[in-house]
């Protein structure tokens, strides 16, 4: 919302002779820099103008701030929990595994940089044509043994894995799993 600005506008032209008093009129009556802290208790703001033909005149701002939960001391609607803002710091490497009907894929990623430090497929041509199956289980263990070999040559050792929604750490996915883990990937 944007704050509520209420002018009112009262025409006052000051007697000054001459113009090197007009020109030495102070806008606000505080000496700081910032706007905000140059307003009155009351909250009002005195602005001065010259019009063509009156001289001087004198407005009166009353500004009233708009509500925010920020002011009324809530906190923010979309606000991430602490662990939710460090937690990719701490566990920076993360194992994605993806199982479709027609091939196994698997990846490790930096969370923070979003930069991909080894990936196994079964879609590969090296793995394609030397396997008879690219979804079966024997192409799990295969893919596990591959990204676990490699993540350790890009010298990471630990990887964070969260389950996706509604997905459960069992059948080909847990074979993946395991056989990183067997080949010395650590799962934390």
């Amino acid at each position: 919302m944007a704050a509520v600005v209420k002018t009112m506008m009262s025409m006052q032209v000051p007697s000054l002779a001459n113009s090197r008093q007009r020109s030495s009129l102070p806008l606000c009556t505080s000496s700081s820099l910032s706007w905000s802290s140059s307003l009155s208790s009351s909250r009002q703001l005195l602005l001065r103008s010259r019009s063509m033909t009156d001289g001087w005149s004198t407005s009166t701002l009353n500004i009233e701030a708009a509500w925010t939960r920020r002011s009324k001391g809530q906190p923010s609607k979309n606000k991430k929990s602490w662990k939710q803002r460090t937690e990719k710091y701490f566990k920076p490497f993360i194992l994605d595994v993806f199982i479709s009907s027609r091939y196994v894929h698997a990846k490790v990623m930096h969370r923070v940089t979003s930069s991909v430090v080894s990936v196994a497929t079964t879609n590969a041509r090296d793995l394609r044509n030397s396997l008879p199956s690219l979804v079966d289980v024997k192409a799990c263990k295969v893919i596990g043994k591959l990204i676990a070999e490699r993540s350790l040559e890009a010298d990471v050792y630990a990887v964070a894995f969260e389950l996706r929604k509604g997905e459960k750490l069992e059948g080909k996915l847990a074979v993946v799993i395991d056989t990183a883990r067997e080949h010395g990937l650590s799962l934390v």
